[in-house]
C-alpha cells in the first residue's frame, strides 16, 4: 500500500495525504486550540495515528535498518514524543509541525505530484516547504518561551509577526527578546532565515534544470534540452517534458 501502484494503493496514498495535511493543519492551530476541554483527546488522537503509521513504515520498508537510520524518521519519533508527553519538563508542541518537513520528503507525496507532473517544481517545492516549516517552528518557540511574558508578544500571531520581522531581516524594533536567549534565537532566525530565502529565490528563478541520472557519472541534474552530460560527456536520453 505504501510502495505499490495498484489503483487501491493510489487510493491509500492519496488519503495518506490527505491524513496528513489535516493533522499538520490541526498542528498550525494547536496553539489557538490548546485551551478546549477536548484538545488532549484530539491529541492524543493523533499521537496513535502517527505512531501506527511510524509502524506501518516500519514494517513496509524493504531495509528496516536502513530505514531507521533515516533522519525524518527521527524527526517524526520527536514529533510524537511532543504529542504523548506536551508538558514534560518543555513544551515541544511547537515542534509538531515538523510534519510538514517529513511529509515532502515522504517518496508517497513524490510519487503523487510526478503522477500529475509537479515534479519539474520539486526544487521550488522543497525550498518552500522548508522555509514555512521554519517559520511555525520558529513561531512556536517563541511563543512557548517568549509570550506573555515580553511586551508585545500576546498572543501566536504576535509570535508570527516576530519572527517574519526576524527573518527577513526587517527588524522593525517594536518586539525584541530580552536577554542572552532571546539574542540566540533572534540570531538563528536571521541566519536559517535568510539562507532559506536565499535558497527559495535560487529555486524560483535561476534556469530550470531536470532531474535524470546519468548512467555514467550519476550526475543528477542537466538542462531540459541537454544532448550529452556537462560532466563526463556520456550521451543522454532525457525523456521530453511537455511545459
Amino acid at each position: 500500500m505504501y510502495h505499490g501502484d495498484t489503483p487501491l494503493a493510489r487510493r491509500f496514498q492519496a488519503g495518506f495525504i490527505a491524513v496528513d495535511l489535516a493533522v499538520i493543519a490541526f498542528f498550525l492551530a494547536s496553539p489557538l486550540l490548546s485551551d478546549h476541554p477536548w484538545f488532549l483527546a484530539i491529541d492524543y488522537s493523533v499521537a496513535v495515528l502517527v505512531g501506527f503509521d511510524m509502524i506501518a513504515r516500519g514494517f513496509a520498508a524493504r531495509d528496516l535498518r536502513r530505514w531507521l537510520l533515516r533522519p525524518d524518521v527521527w524527526v517524526d519519533l520527536v514529533i510524537l514524543i511532543a504529542l504523548l508527553a506536551p508538558m514534560w519538563i518543555v513544551n515541544l508542541a511547537f515542534l509538531r509541525v515538523l510534519r510538514l518537513w517529513t511529509l515532502f520528503r515522504s517518496p508517497i507525496v513524490w510519487r503523487r505530484l510526478r503522477a500529475y507532473g509537479l515534479d519539474r517544481w520539486e526544487e521550488m517545492i522543497r525550498a518552500v516547504v522548508n522555509l514555512v516549516t521554519f517559520l511555525f517552528v520558529m513561531t512556536g518557540f517563541v511563543y512557548t518561551a517568549f509570550a506573555y511574558r515580553v511586551p508585545g508578544i500576546e498572543g501566536y500571531l504576535d509570535a508570527l509577526y516576530f519572527t517574519v520581522a526576524t527573518v527577513t531581516t526587517t527588524g522593525f524594533g517594536d518586539i525584541t527578546l530580552p536577554g542572552p536567549w532571546g539574542r540566540i534565537a533572534s540570531v538563528i532566525a536571521m541566519i536559517v532565515g535568510i539562507s532559506l530565502f536565499v535558497r527559495l529565490a535560487q529555486a524560483v528563478f535561476r534556469p530550470r534544470k531536470v532531474t535524470y541520472r546519468c548512467p555514467r557519472c550519476a550526475l543528477m541534474r542537466h538542462e531540459p534540452d541537454a544532448v550529452h552530460c556537462k560532466a563526463c560527456g556520456q550521451v543522454l536520453q532525457i525523456p521530453n517534458v511537455e511545459d
